[in-house]
């Protein structure tokens, strides 16, 4: 039981890790890259789809990402879809190639992004406690049901506490990391 218990929990933390990674992924620093695009959506044929799915995007230079739709027809779905998102972008077109210009980031633009940062590196930081929680909270009923000692509890204990620690710290390094990103010029 415990060995599945410590294995589940560690699944668990690190999927959390990996959430954050694609969150920050998102919050924007003053250079292109392609992954920017992933989560805008548009309407292809009725149904919504990722941009990635109806266009080829590449980078053109470090502040210009290139969307090419497959179907000439989607070019200026495509365009309205970038345009709309929440990323701030204002993307021109040119025949069938979109180019989405990087703009540059204002001081207090990037303030405000580091502060999301931090906020979405919390929130990480609170799930992977509470996966903490839940597994001690077994732990403890293992206990009460006579189906593991105290001693293995503990034990185990201080193993859930390591991997909350490893994982924490694997955290606050994301975080840094994408400060130190967003405060570059």
């Amino acid at each position: 039981m415990i060995p599945e218990l410590k294995k589940t929990t560690e699944q668990k933390m690190q999927k959390s890790v990996e959430v954050l990674k694609t969150d920050l992924a998102k919050v924007r620093t003053g250079r292109a890259h392609t992954g920017l695009l992933d989560h805008v959506q548009v309407e292809y044929y009725g149904s919504m789809v990722p941009v990635n799915q109806v266009a080829n995007v590449t980078l053109i230079d470090a502040r210009t990402i290139g969307v090419q739709p497959w179907e000439k027809n989607m070019v200026s779905k495509v365009e309205k879809a970038i345009r709309d998102s929440d990323l701030g972008l204002n993307p021109a077109t040119m025949g069938e190639l979109i180019r989405v210009p990087m703009p540059a980031l204002t001081e207090e633009r990037r303030r405000d992004l580091t502060k999301v940062v931090r906020h979405e590196g919390e929130t990480a930081k609170v799930a992977v406690r509470n996966l903490r929680r839940d597994a001690n909270q077994h732990l403890k009923d293992g206990v009460k049901d006579k189906t593991i000692s105290e001693d293995e509890e503990r034990r185990a204990q201080d193993d859930i506490q390591k991997l909350t620690d490893k994982y924490i710290a694997e955290i606050d390094k994301l975080l840094a990391q994408k400060e130190q990103e967003l405060m570059q010029i």
